[in-house]
């Protein structure tokens, strides 16, 4: 891969994100890194710094002018993205849905739906101008099945396994390549912003099997952005050997 490529990351300040800064770095792909957590986001730029060239933005990509502000304030150096990873995202609660949070349902949506389209359109345009690019859309194998107490963030994530395809669609006569990354469980902090910081039953779901780990999504993530430019790989799902399912795990 070009020794000048740059990839712009959301939500990388842990989980999925930071792994795929760290294995992205490791390549020689120049990073900017985006998330909220501006203390987190400098420890990362500090231990990768001397590997690639990285810039930092601070914003809530739920907030669309705070997107489009920090995203077109990108110093020349930065302004060219080669490889747009929309991986931020998070799940609220695990309510059926006669008792659901309003709040939760908002966040969800706002972050996993709206966010990713906020960042995808501040990018988007400049890959269309000079007809070449790659989004990565991370999505989960909630997109493509839904189980119980699952709801409105199922459908969130329905949402996006849509929005891929549909990106797919309208980008392909620009020569913009669109996939998305669908993984099962993942040992993250997923759990335990689902469960408002309940550590006790978040480390639970992750008990009795060989759970994926951040890094394995990242490197399939680097596989799918370093294959050759004529191969888009353009919806992968992703479980770990114990999962069949969202609903069939084999625990011991």
């Amino acid at each position: 891969m070009d020794t000048h490529t740059i990839a712009l990351i959301t939500g990388a300040t842990s989980g999925i994100g930071k792994a795929t800064a760290i294995r992205f770095a490791n390549e020689g792909i120049n990073l900017v890194l985006c998330g909220r957590r501006q203390d987190r986001l400098d420890a990362l730029k500090d231990s990768l710094g001397e590997r690639v060239t990285i810039y930092t933005l601070n914003f809530d990509i739920r907030d669309k002018d705070n997107v489009q502000t920090a995203i077109a304030s990108l110093p020349e150096a930065f302004s060219q993205i080669d490889i747009l990873i929309n991986n931020a995202g998070n799940a609220h609660g695990l309510d059926p849905i006669q008792t659901g949070s309003t709040d939760d349902w908002d966040a969800m949506l706002d972050i996993n739906v709206k966010g990713l389209l906020y960042v995808s359109k501040a990018i988007i345009p400049q890959m269309t101008a000079r007809k070449s690019g790659h989004i990565i859309n991370i999505g989960s194998t909630a997109g493509k099945e839904v189980y119980p107490n699952g709801n409105v963030y199922c459908a969130s994530k329905h949402a996006v396994d849509a929005i891929n395809q549909g990106m797919r669609i309208d980008l392909n006569k620009h020569n913009i390549r669109v996939g998305a990354v669908n993984p099962g469980m993942v040992h993250t902090e997923f759990s335990e912003v689902r469960f408002k910081g309940d550590t006790e039953r978040a480390d639970k779901v992750y008990q009795g099997f060989d759970v994926l780990k951040p890094e394995d999504i990242a490197d399939i993530i680097h596989f799918v952005v370093s294959r050759p430019y004529h191969v888009n790989i353009a919806d992968l799902v992703v479980m770990s050997t114990a999962q069949a399912s969202s609903t069939i795990i084999n625990k011991s």
